[in-house]
């Protein structure tokens, strides 16, 4: 069903778009878009609807940390890795992150409510440490914050 859903969200880029190797990025976040993500099966359906290869596809999923290759959880929390955000204590956010929300970073809780992932970089470097929860940027992230998303989420 899957492998149906990606062959659809295909073939209608390449009917609007075109075939080229310049529409493998832009196609990977229409399908991440449509399902959620980017499962292994897809780049086989890829390479051939674009006339690349399998490996070329392989590797720029692997390469971006955007594209995910599992589902996400209901809600995704990412906290940035960035040297600045680093320098102000980001990897103790990390830490109270892992422990109040129950999940490693670059997984997903078991009962699918919680994604935590890291981005490298949200461009607030004076502020941070910086999170993006659910697509909102939050800047100045402590453990007092973690525990407002993490009500707001359970809520």
């Amino acid at each position: 069903m899957l492998a149906d859903a990606a062959n659809q969200v295909i073939e209608d880029w390449v009917s609007r778009h075109g075939r080229g190797r310049e529409q493998l990025l832009p196609l990977l976040h229409a399908i991440q878009n449509a399902i959620g993500y980017i499962d292994d099966g897809f780049v086989p359906l890829l390479a051939c609807a674009l006339n690349l290869s399998r490996a070329d596809v392989h590797g720029v999923v692997t390469f971006y940390h955007d594209y995910r290759r599992r589902p996400a959880g209901k809600h995704v929390v990412k906290l940035c890795r960035a040297e600045s955000c680093q320098a102000r204590g980001g990897a103790e956010v990390e830490a109270a992150a892992t422990r109040i929300f129950g999940v490693p970073m670059g997984e997903t809780r078991r009962d699918g409510q919680v994604s935590l992932a890291p981005v490298y970089c949200l461009g607030l470097c004076a502020i941070g440490p910086n999170a993006l929860v659910d697509g909102r940027p939050i800047a100045g992230v402590n453990g007092a914050a973690l525990d407002r998303i993490a009500a707001e989420i359970a809520a």
